[in-house]
């Protein structure tokens, strides 16, 4: 007897004990001030009264029917969503407001029993090692109204035929009252007073007092809220334009001057206006929709204003930050080159036209106006700053505008349009500069600009302008890079790579070609290799077309081919002038590849390039231009194939755990064989990077480029296979049974080693 009454005195002690722990959890959730803090904060409360291992609380996102719940992942606060259907168990929960009480989650049958639809997705078990059993899901409801469920798993003891017990079921449905009435609170909250910074509160990034205090702080101190909030609270610039662009369901714009001057959009209106208004338009979008940055998109009379100046209500509008505002209309309308802005240049270009019509043939505007001449003059002047490439003019038919475009880092992007009316003036102008006819419109041209910039530096660009369809022309213009030599170590090349193009350059003869398409760098390894050799007991000669890069100690020869002084003339009087290294710009034909050949192999080291795809390819290309295959096979040292790829933003690129699947075709592009040789595993530390987005690259994730290799060494094997006249597949084989990794292989190690992303990689090359 005395046994039986301590039974039921701990039973009674234990009761009283949960009872105290669910009042504890009742009084916190009623005082709870966001969401937030009852999704994450009162989990470990809420598990210690049911003694079981996890716990999700969700609440209903009635717009997309589903329910949702935050976790912690790290220090980053992240999401699960589960649709509201009878597919999953907190689904169906949601969707039938019914309690579920599952002994255990994998027993297909006792799923089956309560819907024929519902299945348990393991995927969460499979990737964790966690191993779901009891599973206890309750509805929310308020006022008959669904608010979110809750799902309890793994009882720690089981008892009761291992699912949770009629006492906690009970428990669980007083929980549910009460979150159901806090989460009803909060909606209405929510509700009541919203504010631009609602998502700051909702994500714990904001305590609402502080909120309430900033308003008066940020007045006081005669600053704007969204300053003040990142200035004293440290709330970054994203998540501030978060908050903005979820208030007012808009884009929320940051300042970027690679955006294009719309100058026919701001031709009318006054740089002060705008500046004291804050708002500016920035483009003319494709669906004909002008797009306009302002403060607050919500304010009706400012939407008004816009709409009576811009002569049009078909507008969209972004919002930005007024210090933002106020940097795009200061870049739009001044230049920090120089005191003329595009915007000022086109406004003189329209008070020259004056109401004149432009007829079909002539041009109001011509070539010999001041201000096309600063025109073309600002557009070469920007493309250097901005490490342009190539400048793409390019006038659109359908009197559309003219687009400028420019490449940088092998990617084009749109600079600046010009009005159409202009397109003739423009191009002629290019023309006259490069000393080119500007009667001849029918036929391609080709030309170079001597260029001299503001500062005393002198630029040359390679001119060619074609005839496009409508009658119009199209202009490109290739910069050309006049630099210092880059040391071979900065190639970037892998250790193999790096020690192998060392040793054959530093042969007393052969021929060492580099090989790849237009603009892949091959000019520049090929000086950082001279530079490698380069010392007083050696005579240098070079022929180049034309000559980007000099270096002291080489003699550079500038070939003429409309003169008849090409490559291969080039080569015949190196041949006399006592050479020990020749560089030659390219091997063209055949009488330049067979004079190289020559040249080789009585006792010269002979350099040169081809545009041919991968190493192995060159020497099947060679051959079939009619080198004789004995000769060649003796001559050849080696041959370095390139790309150059762009390189992941070193100030924001982002960490990240790839998927099976994407590590998977990592492994199947490498080659698996080879692939283990690098004794890479996919483990939960493994980590690549991908590209975020900052203001020092121009939120495009990438900043520069680098090279990626693939260098053939002629071996005995390579050069009996040279002599047979092999095809590519057998010589790539022996290649890489002898170490050559190919570009891809190459380019995946630079993955791996974070310094670009396999999209690029893909995007240069194809095995």
């Amino acid at each position: 007897m005395a046994d039986l009454a301590t039974k039921q005195i701990n039973e009674l002690e234990e009761q009283l004990q949960r009872r105290k722990k669910l009042q504890d959890i009742t009084n916190r959730i009623h005082s709870a001030q966001n969401i937030k803090q009852i999704l994450v904060d009162l989990k470990d409360g809420i598990l210690n009264l049911f003694d079981a291992h996890s716990i999700t609380i969700y609440i209903v996102d009635r717009i997309r029917n589903e329910i949702f719940s935050m976790f912690l992942s790290g220090s980053k606060l992240s999401e699960i969503r589960v649709p509201i259907n009878n597919r999953s168990i907190a689904g169906y929960v949601a969707n039938n407001g019914k309690i579920v009480n599952i002994a255990d989650a994998y027993d297909e049958k006792e799923l089956r029993a309560i819907d024929k639809e519902l299945s348990f997705d393991s995927s969460w078990d499979k990737k964790s090692g966690f191993r779901t059993r009891q599973i206890l899901t309750a509805p929310i409801f308020h006022n008959g109204k669904l608010m979110g469920a809750v799902q309890i798993l793994n009882k720690k003891s089981t008892v009761n035929g291992g699912r949770f017990s009629e006492d906690e079921k009970g428990f669980l449905n007083e929980i549910t009252e009460v979150l159901g009435v806090a989460f009803f609170n909060q909606e209405r909250f929510a509700r009541r007073r919203k504010t631009r910074f609602d998502y700051l509160i909702s994500r714990d990034l904001l305590k609402e007092e502080d909120l309430e205090n900033a308003w008066e702080e940020s007045r006081e101190q005669k600053e704007t809220m969204e300053n003040f909030l990142m200035k004293k609270y440290k709330i970054s610039k994203e998540n501030i334009g978060k908050s903005l662009a979820e208030f007012y369901r808009c884009k929320f714009v940051q300042f970027n001057d690679k955006i294009p001057i719309p100058g026919d959009l701001i031709k009318n209106l006054k740089k002060d206006y705008l500046r004291r208004e804050l708002w500016v338009p920035i483009n003319r979008l494709e669906d004909g929709n002008i797009n306009i940055l302002v403060d607050d998109p919500n304010n009706i009379l400012k939407r008004d204003m816009i709409e009576n100046l811009m002569k049009t209500k078909t507008i969209r509008y972004d919002v930005a930050l007024s210090d933002d505002i106020v940097k795009f209309i200061n870049y739009f309308y001044q230049s920090p080159e120089d005191e003329t802005s595009i915007s000022d240049i086109l406004g003189k270009l329209d008070a020259d036209a004056g109401d004149a019509e432009p007829e079909e043939e002539g041009e109001v505007v011509t070539e010999s106006d001041s201000a096309i001449m600063q025109l073309v003059n600002k557009i070469i002047n920007d493309a250097y700053s901005r490490r342009t490439s190539d400048i793409h003019i390019e006038p659109n038919v359908g009197k559309k505008n003219v687009e400028v475009r420019f490449r940088v880092d092998g990617d084009c992007g749109l600079y600046q349009t010009v009005p159409y009316s202009y397109r003739a003036a423009l191009v002629s102008r290019i023309k006259i500069m490069s000393n080119l006819d500007i009667t001849i419109k029918r036929i391609p041209q080709d030309g170079k600009i001597k260029f001299k910039r503001p500062g005393g530096d002198e630029i040359e660009l390679r001119v060619a302008t074609i005839p496009t369809q409508g009658g119009v022309e199209d202009v490109v213009m290739r910069i050309l890079a006049k630099g210092e030599t880059l040391p071979l170590e900065a190639m970037g090349m892998l250790p193999r790579n790096y020690k192998g193009l060392i040793d054959i350059c530093e042969k007393p003869y052969g021929m060492i070609l580099v090989v790849g398409p237009t603009g892949s760098g091959k000019t520049t390894t090929l000086h950082a290799a001279l530079h490698h050799i380069n010392t007083p007991d050696r005579k240098i000669w070079t022929a180049e077309d034309p000559v980007e890069i000099t270096q002291y100690g080489l003699r550079q020869v500038q070939v003429q081919p409309k003169i008849g002084f090409d490559f291969a003339a080039a080569m015949r009087a190196f041949l006399r002038a006592d050479p020990d290294i020749i560089m030659v710009g390219e091997m063209r034909d055949f009488e330049t590849a067979k004079t190289g050949v020559e040249a080789s192999l009585t006792g010269h080291l002979v350099f040169s390039t081809l545009h041919t795809n991968s190493a192995p390819e060159t020497i099947t290309r060679l051959l079939d231009m009619g080198i004789d295959p004995l000769n060649f096979a003796d001559a050849l040292l080696g041959i370095l194939a390139q790309r150059l790829v762009r390189t992941l933003c070193k100030n924001c690129r982002e960490a990240y755990h790839p998927s099976p699947k994407e590590f998977e075709e990592l492994i199947e592009s490498y080659g698996e064989e080879d692939f283990e040789r690098l004794n890479v595993k996919y483990t939960d530390d493994f980590t690549l990077y991908r590209p975020k987005g900052c203001d020092i690259c121009d939120k495009s994730g990438y900043k520069g480029r680098m090279g990626i290799h693939e260098l053939l060494v002629a071996s005995d094997n390579i050069k009996r296979m040279i002599q047979k006249h092999e095809p590519v597949e057998v010589l790539r084989e022996m290649s890489m049974k002898e170490g050559m990794t190919t570009l891809l292989q190459d380019g995946i190690q630079k993955a791996l080693q974070g310094i670009t992303d396999f999209k690029q990689i893909r995007r240069v090359c194809i095995k």
